[in-house]
């Protein structure tokens, strides 16, 4: 039973975890650039050397705790992909079977958590001499890394006392070896580092406390139990970061079953093995050789696997932005014929203008005080209408490479052209977004005849949705913007000449009335876009290229 000072000793081991691995985060994005992108492709670009990252790493460390959280902040911060963090993970598992290794054969136990407090020294001194330079990145990840190591070495050391403890029981029989291999899983939790608990398994058979089988159970639940290490990094975190936390669980639950499954003939496997490499009898060299052995099979067995598991994880933890960013009409089959997929194309801009537009009316609307939610829901819709836009993008260039006649051709013109009036939408949503300005009573009147403007342009965009059912009468629809543009114009006169007089300051009035005029080029797109739906062909051909055609119309 924990003492509340070795309750407050786990809560702040995980605390310190956690703010490592946010401030690791961080700083990567911070520092990322083209070189770090680069860097990061090419050790990862292929499965082999993805893989050999992953061991190289955790040899060199001797912590895959901290390289599976340096991978799934990689992965948190944008740098690396889901499918080449699955190797950096599984070559991990067979990197932290060196520990067993240097303690078996040289009796050495590396604790990386010593350069902890320099590296957190390091990092902040990085930090303070380079504020607004990709140095200060550098150094809030170096800091985050020596964080996260002093919070992997609170934890051990909190519970080291426990684990010294540990009565290893003997167990016969199928629970005998379950029991075993949840005393490892335990003992990997407690003391937050599955290489410790190997090495501790290690020097308990190697002094007769345990068997050569139970040793063996031991070492198998201690690869299960270094997934919590993984769960812990993922939250919070994005949805490609908790796939890659689910992948390593996935891993190391079914290396762990299938190991369990064949593990008399893992044994005389590694018997034989043993024989061979000279390894004479000592049982702590035999459970090294076993670990690498039940881990190799481990990324055997994951190799047929991988593509299968990681299109399995994208259906998982999916957010609202995902959905909404997936291509619901768009299909690579479907622009194999062109007739089909500029139909296809017309359906998906609509849904890219319709996001585009619900997310501008909603900006548009006046802010209440103390609300912090225009900046969130900025921040959705660029990242959701980023991600549409480049798969709009790759589909109008497989259109492009099909032959189509010139009827397909002219209405894929058409859509080219409404795309380039969304994107000049989409490209005008940060500027809608302007600071809550509590109205003094002197331009109390001119605040609030701006808002109106506003609200009512709010309305307006909601009217221009291309989803929307049924469409407003093109007439009704020109007349609303016309009046609209003529309060606009009032809204703007009142604003400059409330600075004149100084009822107003000026620092109030140039984002309003920059941000107004953002406001209604957004009208201004949207009612040219709503005007093209639906229409017949257009008389010029389709461009060569999505990127051509919408560099060329987005300010039609």
């Amino acid at each position: 039973m924990l003492n509340p000072s070795q309750w407050g000793e786990l809560a702040g081991g995980i605390g310190l975890f956690l703010l490592g691995m946010w401030l690791m985060t961080d700083g990567l994005r911070l520092a990322a650039g083209s070189a770090m992108r680069s860097i990061l492709a090419r050790s990862t670009a292929t499965r082999w050397r993805g893989l050999a990252s992953g061991f190289g790493l955790t040899a060199l460390v001797q912590s895959s705790s901290a390289v599976t959280v340096a991978t799934v902040g990689f992965v948190n911060a944008g740098l690396l992909a889901l499918g080449p963090a699955l190797w950096v993970l599984f070559g991990s598992n067979v990197g932290t079977t060196m520990t067993g290794w240097l303690v078996a054969l040289l009796g050495l136990q590396i604790k990386i958590d010593a350069f902890a407090l320099p590296m957190i020294a390091a990092g902040m001194l990085l930090r303070l001499t380079g504020p607004g330079t990709r140095r200060e990145g550098w150094g809030l990840a170096l800091a985050g890394f020596g964080v996260l190591f002093l919070g992997i070495a609170v934890l051990r050391d909190g519970f080291s006392d426990i684990a010294a403890q540990v009565q290893l029981p003997r167990i016969d029989g199928v629970l005998g070896v379950l029991a075993h291999v949840a005393l490892g899983a335990l003992l990997t939790v407690l003391v937050q580092s599955s290489s410790a608990a190997t090495a501790l398994v290690l020097t308990a058979a190697q002094g007769g406390m345990l068997d050569m089988p139970s040793a063996a159970a031991v070492v198998i639940g201690s690869n299960v139990g270094t997934s919590v290490t993984a769960v812990i990094a993922a939250i919070g975190a994005t949805s490609n970061a908790r796939r890659a936390a689910a992948a390593h669980v996935l891993f190391n639950v079914l290396t762990a079953a299938v190991a369990l499954v064949t593990l008399p003939w893992l044994l005389a496997l590694t018997a034989k093995v043993g024989d061979a490499v000279g390894t004479d009898g000592n049982i702590a060299a035999s459970l090294a050789l076993f670990h690498t052995l039940f881990n190799v099979m481990g990324v055997l067995l994951m190799w047929p696997l991988a593509d299968r598991l990681g299109a399995f994880l994208g259906r998982r933890f999916r957010t609202a932005e995902e959905d909404l960013a997936r291509p619901r009409y768009l299909d690579i089959d479907t622009a194999k014929v062109p007739a089909l997929g500029v139909e296809a194309l017309s359906r998906e801009v609509g849904r890219y203008g319709a996001i585009a537009l619900r997310a501008a009316s909603e900006l548009a609307q006046p802010e209440p005080p103390g609300s912090s939610g225009k900046a969130e829901t900025l921040d959705r819709a660029q990242r959701t209408l980023a991600a549409l836009d480049a798969a709009i993008d790759e589909f109008v260039v497989r259109l492009n490479r099909s032959g189509m006649a010139p009827e397909s051709a002219r209405r894929l013109g058409t859509v080219l052209r409404r795309i380039g009036y969304y994107a000049s939408v989409v490209e005008q949503l940060a500027a809608l977004v302007v600071p809550t300005v509590q109205p003094a009573e002197p331009s109390r009147a001119v605040l609030e005849q701006t808002a109106a403007v506003r609200r009512e342009a709010a309305e307006l965009l909601r009217a221009f949705d291309p989803e929307q059912a049924p469409r407003t009468p093109p007439s009704d629809l020109d007349a609303r913007l016309a009046d609209w543009d003529q309060r606009y114009r009032e809204a703007k006169a009142a604003l400059i000449d409330a600075a004149a007089l100084g009822t107003l300051q000026p620092t109030v009035m140039e984002p309003l009335l920059r941000s107004n005029s953002a406001l209604r080029r957004v009208l201004q797109q949207a009612h040219k876009a709503w005007a093209t739906q639906g229409v017949g062909p257009a008389s010029s051909p389709a461009p060569t290229s999505g990127h051509d055609a919408r560099s060329g119309s987005a300010g039609a």
